[in-house]
This record gives structure tokens, C-alpha cells and sequence, in this order.
């Protein structure tokens, strides 16, 4: 296979010439303008270095990028053969680059998609723990994990835990999106019932694409160990902005009636918390260690 252009999506295969023909395992990842080439190369070997490594690592650049993290990605392809590089012509967004990467792998049956964000570090057995739960566990769609939180350095500020079993992700969507999405799983299944990321959502697309599968039917889980480490920056309690506070909002309210859980303490809750994104940074930061500290205190639920 030649490198391909797709002319809707905008997408060129840049390294290798091709795609292998059959891969079990798919890594899917996005690097953007802004990205630390640093971050973005320890974020690579992270997913390179796993004791279970995958066989497919597409990896889209989505827009202009760096000439040093342009040049790394390409080396990277040239060093590793598992590795994939696709231009994206203009910026498009995370949704879309996930679908292309779906949509670019899903006739070599694959049987698990794994997501990865160009500035977090997997923990080295992420990918071989989270396929022996899901072999474990035929009946889980979308398994995602606990992670470490980590500083620009990366030292520990604490762990963000969530809750594990499907019955109890199921009552929490109507609070908050129960899936740390750069550390999930999914079952290509899944996509192979027609389900994708919606591309008009600039943000918060895991949480509707979440609640999409949830009324699908689909089952959840997450492990109880983390097994990711993710960057929690400078300027990161100011990141949400107005539009994704209201995305949020607006995914609450989804979730209360796609998912049967229309109630008014969830309203007032849905409410309560679309005002507090509205605060300033300071009181965003002490909710949210108060928050991670509740959902700890219910780790083993």
C-alpha cells in the first residue's frame, strides 16, 4: 500500500510506505503545535517500551507542528516498525484524528484500541494488564485505569482514582465522566458497531462519546491501579474555559436522560458545578483536591 490521502479527512501516511496487514493491538495518539518535543518523545517510548507493545502505533500530526518534533516523529518511524506517522493537513481536532486512525485500521481486525496523549507516560505493564483484564472479562467494552498525576517535572501530586465496576460508572455519568480517557481501552467491537468520537465536539468528546456507548449498552470498568502518568501543568485549573464548562454541563444533562437518571439532587449537582468552573483558578483547584480526595476515599467501590 502507497501512502494514502484521504480527501475528506485531509490525511497522508508520511512513515512507513504502508500499513502492516494484520494488527491486534492499535495505539492511537495526536501531537499538536503547542506539544513539548521532550514530552512527546517520553510519551513514545513509554507506549515503544511496553512489556506488551502494540503492533499498530499511529500517530497524527494534526496541523503544523515543530520542525523538532516533526523531524523526531519521523525518526521515530524510520527506528521502530510498529510505528506509524499520518499529516494531517490542517488542524481537525482530536475526534477526528481518533476516526481516521479507527477507520484507517479497523479492516486489519484489530481486537483492542489503546488512546494515548502526546504529553502523559505510560507505567511499563499498562498495555499487558489492561489486556488481561479485558481477555478476563469478555463482557467489558471500555476499560480505563487509575493514574498518577504528575507536575511539568514529573513528580507525583497524587493518584486520580474512579470508580471500577460497570454498575457503579454507570451512576456516576450524571456527575462526572468516569473514564480517564488517556488511559483507555476499547474493544474495536465497539467501532465495528458503527460507533465513532463526534467531530463537532472541540472538547469533552470522550464524555458524550462515554454516554453514547452507555445507552448503547456497552459495559465499562476500570482498574484499580494507575497505570498512567498525567500532566497536570501550570494553567491547568484555567484550561476548562467557558465552552468546555458548558460541554460539561451539557453532557451531565445527556447523561440524566439518555441514561434514565434524571433526579434533582443530580440537576443541583450539574448546576453547582458549571457555576464553580465559572470561579477563579484558586477555588477551581481546592474543588478539584477535594473532589480527587472524595472519589479516593470510594477507591475501593
Amino acid at each position: 500500500m502507497s501512502p494514502t490521502l484521504n480527501s475528506d479527512s485531509q490525511f497522508i501516511i508520511k512513515a512507513p510506505a504502508s500499513l502492516p496487514n494484520k494488527a491486534s493491538i492499535v495505539c492511537g495518539m495526536s501531537v499538536y503545535k503547542n506539544d513539548n518535543v521532550e514530552w512527546v518523545q517520553q510519551a513514545l517510548e513509554s507506549v515503544i517500551n511496553q512489556t506488551v507493545a502494540p503492533d499498530l502505533y499511529m500517530i497524527v500530526i494534526d496541523g503544523e507542528v515543530s520542525d523538532c518534533i516533526f523531524d523526531y516523529l519521523l525518526k521515530a518511524a524510520q527506528t521502530y516498525p510498529n510505528v506509524v506517522i499520518v499529516q494531517g493537513l490542517k488542524n481537525q481536532g482530536l475526534s477526528t484524528c481518533m476516526n481516521y486512525i479507527i477507520d484507517s485500521t479497523i479492516a486489519l481486525h484489530p481486537k483492542y484500541f489503546f488512546r494515548m496523549d502526546a504529553d502523559d507516560i505510560c507505567v511499563p505493564t499498562r498495555f499487558e494488564k489492561q489486556i488481561a483484564f479485558l481477555d478476563a472479562n469478555p463482557e467489558v467494552d471500555v476499560l480505563g485505569s487509575a493514574l498518577w498525576e504528575v507536575d511539568e517535572y514529573g513528580n507525583r501530586a497524587g493518584i486520580r482514582r474512579l470508580p471500577l465496576t460497570h454498575a457503579k460508572l454507570l451512576l456516576a455519568f450524571s456527575r462526572r465522566c468516569p473514564i480517564n480517557h488517556p488511559t483507555v481501552a476499547i474493544r474495536y467491537s465497539v467501532f465495528s458497531r458503527g460507533h465513532r468520537y463526534l467531530t463537532n465536539m472541540l472538547n469533552t468528546q470522550d464524555y458524550f462519546f462515554w454516554i453514547a456507548l452507555a445507552k448503547d449498552g456497552c459495559k465499562f470498568a476500570n482498574v484499580k491501579e494507575p497505570l498512567l502518568h498525567f500532566r497536570r501543568i501550570n494553567g491547568f485549573y484555567k484550561r476548562r474555559g467557558r465552552g468546555k464548562s458548558v460541554n460539561e454541563f451539557k453532557a451531565r444533562l445527556l447523561a440524566m436522560n439518555s441514561l434514565k437518571q434524571k433526579s434533582l439532587q443530580n440537576y443541583c449537582y450539574a448546576l453547582f458545578v458549571l457555576v464553580l468552573r465559572m470561579m477563579p483558578s484558586w477555588i477551581i483547584k481546592v474543588a478539584y483536591k477535594a473532589d480527587r480526595f472524595i472519589l479516593g476515599l470510594n477507591k475501593r467501590n
